[in-house]
């Protein structure tokens, strides 16, 4: 696994393309006969799993776009990802899963498994035990079936569980009603904040920018209700969304749609990564400050780059963050310039134009 790289590809990087969990999941599935097993893997991050198990042609699922890129580069595209659950297809005998952090999403996963398994099938979840919560076994023996865990290693831990249960619909997406908007806004189970709009996006939709723009952008869109209030205020823009979560961008484009009747643009990507140059007028962004269990500021500061990258000259990115984090400082560096035009107790928003 050492050949194994993070995606996007940086120079120096510190942080390896796998972990602990990965190490064990692969040492344990050697001991055991995978011949002509069908086999499924969810939320591998980098590829370690799958170049692990290669030579099987599994399926792999994931939401990410980082993931899913980092996949395809690592196993130079012997196996690409799917991104949608429906997509899962036939029964599997074994399920290899990295447990993931949102537990919505899990839940919702292990409820489209059960269509998927039957009574020979067997799965598998490794986690760091850092991130083990107490709840991801209940949720394992009410979907698929009793649990047993292996002794840790490293600090990670693995849980097997053989499937005993019945189909089961998952509830996601579900639909939700969000303060000062008219229509329900529609949720898949992966989405940042699912029962209610988050305070750091209620405190910027309160100090949205007007003006003339003709292209605004909702970077790291999440549900898309950034985007949609910008054309409701300005309802002659073009809105462009983009995220790395797939779940994100069905989102998005379902609540657009309920919203409008135009096309908007919608991409399933990192940040805004080799997109046109110079074709945006505005940028709207709230930040995540984690990928997955690895929290930093990596992902906001390619926003950043990408943000700068996208404006006109003379285009106004608008962010918002936690006033610790200093985005101030940041953005100035990029941009030349930087401007906080409010704060409350706990947020900072900031203005940077593009020279």
């Amino acid at each position: 696994m050492h050949a194994l790289k993070r995606y996007p590809i940086r120079k120096n990087e510190l942080l390896q393309a796998w972990d602990s969990a990965d190490e064990l999941i692969l040492k344990t599935l050697h001991e055991m006969d995978l011949a002509e097993k069908r086999i499924l893997i969810i939320n591998d991050h980098f590829g370690a799993l799958s170049d692990g198990l290669k030579v099987l042609r599994p399926t792999v699922f994931t939401d990410s776009y980082v993931s899913s890129q980092g996949i395809k580069f690592n196993l130079q595209e012997e196996i690409i990802p799917i991104n949608q659950l429906e997509d899962l297809s036939g029964v599997y005998d074994l399920v290899i899963m990295k447990i993931p952090k949102n537990l919505s999403f899990f839940e919702d996963i292990l409820c489209h498994l059960t269509h998927h398994l039957n009574s020979n099938s067997k799965v598998i979840c490794g986690v760091m035990v850092k991130h083990l919560a107490s709840s991801s076994f209940d949720l394992i023996q009410k979907y698929i079936g009793a649990t047993t865990t292996s002794l840790a290693q490293k600090k990670a831990r693995l849980i097997f569980a053989n499937f005993e249960k019945i189909p089961v619909t998952s509830q996601y997406p579900i639909s939700v009603k969000l303060e000062g908007f008219e229509k329900d806004f529609i949720h898949h189970s992966n989405l940042f904040s699912r029962e209610k709009l988050d305070i750091g996006t209620r405190f910027l939709l309160e100090k949205m920018p007007q003006g003339e723009f003709e292209r605004i952008l909702d970077l790291g869109c999440a549900n898309g209700v950034i985007g949609i209030k910008a054309k409701m205020l300005m309802p002659g823009a073009q809105i462009i969304f983009s995220d790395d979560s797939a779940m994100a961008i069905s989102s998005a484009r379902r609540n657009y749609q309920n919203y409008f009747a135009d096309q908007a643009e919608f991409y399933w990507t990192n940040c805004y990564e080799n997109k046109e140059k110079n074709s945006v007028d505005l940028i709207l962004c709230n930040p995540p400050f984690h990928q997955s269990n690895t929290i930093g500021d990596f992902i906001a500061l390619q926003m950043f780059d990408d943000a700068w990258e996208a404006l006109s000259p003379g285009g106004l990115l608008r962010v918002i963050g936690n006033s610790h984090l200093g985005y101030q400082f940041k953005l100035k560096k990029i941009f030349g310039n930087s401007k906080i035009v409010a704060t409350n107790n706990k947020f900072m928003i900031i203005d940077s134009i593009k020279k």
